[in-house]
């Protein structure tokens, strides 16, 4: 999949995403380290800890490494959406490790909601021209989240689902489903009004000997 090359010169506030999205990572990396040394620390028996340990990992990593394999010296790296994935890992991660899934009640949802939005917004930037319409937007990011909140459903129950005695406890699938298309839909909305709300004049600094951009 080939990224809109329509966006300008990346803002001072990629550099603050920039800043976010390593402390992000580096503190996903040792709730990982954690996880495999200490795995009765993260709360996570009979939840899918390897998986988990596994599946992170190459999700929050998978932006740079194609970045740094396809895009690098043409294209300015994506932080923000980088971070938006970050943060979907290491949010899971954490919520497990201090115990939210258990001790509070509707942490799950709002993890289904927000990380699925989070995770479609960081598509919509990725593949998306910035001057794309509303509805483009909505579309693209109902496709994306109705699929990802699925993959999750299904690598859920193949990871740990089938085979545990707390099964009764998953029985809101349905719901979280739905979580995730509904924060999938805000994403697009949100995503869209951030780029709209940009002025036009910024869309058109980019002389055509500059580098390009990734959109976002």
């Amino acid at each position: 999949m080939t990224p809109p090359l329509d966006a300008p010169a990346a803002p001072p506030s990629h550099r603050v995403a920039a800043a976010l999205d390593v402390a992000v990572k580096t503190f996903l990396v040792l709730l990982l380290v954690g996880l495999v040394l200490r795995p009765d620390l993260g709360n996570l028996e009979g939840k899918g800890a390897t998986e988990r340990a596994i599946a992170y990992p190459l999700l929050s990593f998978a932006l740079p490494a194609w970045w740094w394999l396809r895009g690098r010296g043409r294209t300015d790296f994506p932080w923000i959406a980088d971070l938006l994935i970050s943060i979907t890992c290491f949010s899971d991660l954490l919520g497990n490790r201090l115990d939210l899934y258990d001790t509070v009640r509707r942490f799950d949802d709002v993890v289904h909601l927000v990380n699925t939005g989070l995770l479609t917004a960081a598509f919509l930037m990725l593949t998306l021209p910035r001057r794309s319409t509303r509805g483009q937007h909505l579309e693209r990011a109902l496709a994306f989240g109705a699929t990802a909140a699925l993959a999750w459903e299904l690598a859920e129950y193949a990871a740990f689902l089938a085979t545990s005695q707390a099964s009764d406890r998953y029985a809101d699938t349905l719901g979280d489903m739905a979580l995730g298309v509904v924060g999938s839909a805000g994403a697009a909305l949100l995503v869209h009004r951030a780029r709209d709300a940009r002025p036009a004049a910024a869309t058109q600094r980019r002389p055509a000997a500059q580098h390009e951009h990734i959109a976002v």
